[in-house]
């Protein structure tokens, strides 16, 4: 799986992109233990008491797993694309 990875959540991991080997029948919350199990420090920016940050968007071959799928337990292909956004302003 592939992850991409926006703005201060880049910076402290120090890259833009990472692919994680999880096989196909991997779901959003195993991608994600998989990212900060790799990048421990992330998780900090992205949970909340054991949850996405409600300022944090995680978007699944472009599309948001919790309006569009199962949530947490969406099962993702091997060759899926997740990305994630903190909040961004300007102009």
């Amino acid at each position: 799986m592939h992850w991409k990875l926006f703005a201060n959540l880049a910076e402290v991991t120090d890259q833009k992109e990472v692919d994680l080997d999880l096989d196909s029948g991997a779901t959003v919350a195993e991608a994600l233990d998989a990212l900060f199990e790799r990048y421990p420090e992330l998780e900090a920016e992205v949970r909340e008491d054991g949850e996405l940050a409600e300022h944090i968007r995680l978007l699944v071959d472009g599309a948001d797993p919790f309006e569009t799928a199962a949530g947490y337990e969406t099962v993702l292909d091997a060759d899926a694309e997740l990305a994630l956004f903190p909040p961004v302003s300007g102009g």
